[in-house]
């Protein structure tokens, strides 16, 4: 199982385990191998582009996170000199700790919270994250509902549906997604761009690709969050229009 695809549960617990908090271990703090960083996003651009191209749709339609979590400042300066933007981290406290002095050096970066995340943090997601997501229950709803009306700031959300209904991993049920957005946009006002998913490890991604843009198109939400490193061409040829790949352009994740 690659690190881009472990099914996720208690939020809580998963933070705690990145972010040293009690019950956690240290957080990681190292830095991965950076050399190559430039060519290797060069490299998934490329595909990107003929991925978007036998699906007939324009590259800039298309949003390319990096997903940068536990690497270092070289890592992520390299792809930022080679002019890349958009960036997804898993871990609050993480990003607040890395990225300020990196944004204010390279305008326009854009943040994206792509892991689980716990309703105490809602209002440091909110203050940090440019997107959000991983919106997944109600409690979680009210909190940035709160937090967004504190503070001004509305950063996209993407409901995560478990389209796999797995005991285990975050998102919401597919039989409550419907409810589910509804709740989030009429009754907290969030601001819910689209869907995202992350499909059972090991199976045929394609149907639950399929099954998100289902499940979006009935509410008109447009944005699919969708696909990572082995699989984003599949995701983009299924009506991905931002993918997040991660181990593709910064190579392994380091360890604590």
């Amino acid at each position: 199982m690659t690190a881009e695809r472990r099914a996720v549960g208690d939020p809580d617990a998963a933070d705690r385990r990145a972010t040293g908090e009690p019950g956690g271990t240290a957080e990681y703090g190292g830095t991965a191998e950076y050399g190559g960083t430039a060519e290797r996003l060069a490299a998934v651009a490329r595909r990107l582009g003929l991925a978007c191209e036998r699906a007939g749709v324009a590259p800039r339609d298309v949003r390319f996170v990096a997903v940068s979590k536990f690497h270092g400042t070289p890592a992520l300066t390299a792809a930022l000199e080679a002019g890349h933007r958009h960036f997804g981290e898993s871990r609050v406290q993480e990003a607040q700790r890395k990225w300020p002095p990196l944004q204010e050096r390279y305008p326009g970066t854009r943040l994206h919270l792509i892991g689980p995340l716990q309703t105490n943090k809602a209002a440091a997601a909110v203050g940090a994250f440019d997107v959000l997501h991983s919106l997944d229950r109600p409690r979680l709803a009210a909190a940035l509902a709160a937090a967004m009306e504190r503070t001004g700031r509305r950063p996209d959300c993407f409901v995560q549906v478990n389209t796999g209904d797995e005991p285990h991993k975050s998102g919401v049920p597919v039989a409550e997604v419907d409810a589910f957005v509804k709740e989030c946009v009429g009754t907290y006002g969030l601001p819910v761009v689209g869907l995202m998913c992350i499909p059972p490890y090991g199976e045929d991604p394609r149907p639950h690709f399929r099954l998100l843009r289902a499940l979006a198109a009935e509410h008109g939400l447009r944005e699919l969050s969708m696909g990572m490193s082995a699989d984003f061409e599949t995701a983009v040829a299924e009506g991905a229009t931002t993918v997040r790949v991660g181990e593709a352009v910064f190579g392994p994740r380091p360890r604590p």
